[in-house]
């Protein structure tokens, strides 16, 4: 080894450093001066919007040895620590920790936030209704296993929006303490995980009886305390408390997505590229759901969701809620809102937000390298 050689690489990578960190006290500097202009005009200091074009801007122009994946998750930080020395943010989520919430969580707000972890999806709402919290993170559908109705549920009475939307992959695996699959006679997780796993747990295991758990993270307690017993979660958690893969990627669907909203208090402005989320009640009379649909079509708009909901007041009435591209600041979509008010016996818009980019989860996808399973790490379930 040439020692000279090896010192004069290493000098200039504490030189870098050294760079890097006096820059980052200017970036610093910047935000608090954005914080202050923000409060005397009465704006609010989170701007998810800015933070997601910050972002795609740097890897639009990115020229590195670095994957986009790596300038997102470096800058994503950054972001996320000026924006503690800003205003320090705190975010309510569907806990307990090492769930998939939780990651999401993490994925949107970087590491400088605070994180609240919270029993159920009702408590994450009261928490930010009640001002404990400036936002929430509760899960919203996955691809392959449908609505969280729990979520949908809280939106009737409500009065928070949906700030934005957070896509985040769902790679399961079956984990237990010791033992093979062979001996496996019972089988932890999340509701949501055993139904995106279901056919496989079906065909491999289908002498185990499925159990159901609060969360993933306590799912892979229980199976580390019972030597015949195994859990379905993530491959993170299953390193944290250092249980044995004993197989991997057992989702039924090969893309497998939950897509988790985002609540809180803040009205997002249109960004060109937006989604509306909204429930109405429809007239119990033939065609009036016809009728309550007509508007979206005739305007123009995309309907990327419908899903109904028992109303709760008498048997067999519903709630449908409703996701569609378009802010509604829009006048097309103000003017469908609008004619589907007179259509309705009730309507309600629980947000308009940036969308996830589901083809910029792709691209990232593609380009990550395969995950290093670490002893640290967040991961779980809903």
């Amino acid at each position: 080894m040439n020692a000279e050689k090896l010192g004069g690489w290493r000098r200039e990578i504490d030189q870098i450093d050294r760079e890097i960190l006096r820059l980052l006290g200017k970036r610093v500097e910047c935000a608090l001066g954005v914080s202050r202009t923000k409060k005397e005009n009465g704006l609010p200091v989170y701007d998810p919007e800015r933070e997601k074009s910050i972002l795609s801007n740097l890897c639009s122009e990115n020229d590195t040895a670095l994957s986009n994946s790596g300038v997102r998750k470096i800058f994503g930080e950054i972001i996320s620590a000026c924006r503690a020395v800003q205003s320090p943010t705190t975010v309510s989520f569907l806990g307990p920790e090492d769930t998939f919430s939780h990651m999401a969580a993490i994925k949107h707000y970087g590491g400088s936030a605070s994180f609240v972890p919270r029993g159920t999806i009702s408590d994450v709402f009261r928490e930010v209704e009640h001002g404990r919290a400036d936002f929430g993170v509760v899960p919203a559908e996955n691809s392959s296993n449908g609505a969280v109705g729990l979520t949908l549920d809280e939106w009737v009475a409500s009065d928070l929006n949906i700030c934005g939307e957070i896509l985040l992959p769902v790679d399961h695996v079956l984990m237990a303490g010791q033992g093979e699959i062979s001996g496996i006679k019972r089988v932890y997780s999340h509701p949501q995980a055993l139904g995106q796993c279901r056919n496989w747990l079906g065909r491999n295991m289908p002498g185990a009886v499925l159990v159901e758990t609060a969360s993933t993270s306590m799912a892979a307690r229980r199976a580390l305390e019972e030597d015949d017993a195994a859990a379905v979660g993530s491959d993170m958690l299953a390193a944290k408390l250092g249980l044995s893969v004993l197989a991997r990627n057992i989702q039924d669907q090969a893309v497998n997505l939950t897509r988790f909203f985002i609540i809180g208090r803040t009205d997002c402005s249109p960004t060109g590229r937006d989604k509306t989320s909204i429930w109405f009640v429809a007239s119990h009379r033939p065609g009036s759901l016809y009728e309550a649909l007509t508007p979206f079509s005739e305007a123009g708009l995309n309907l990327t969701k419908i899903e109904s909901r028992p109303s709760g007041e008498r048997p067999w009435t519903y709630i449908f809620f409703i996701d569609f591209e378009g802010h509604r600041s829009e006048e097309r979509v103000s003017a469908a809102l609008d004619a589907l008010a007179g259509k309705v016996e009730q309507v309600k818009v629980i947000g308009s937000y940036p969308m996830a980019g589901f083809e910029e989860w792709q691209a990232a996808r593609r380009e990550e390298p395969a995950p290093v399973v670490s002893r640290i790490g967040i991961a779980g379930n809903c």
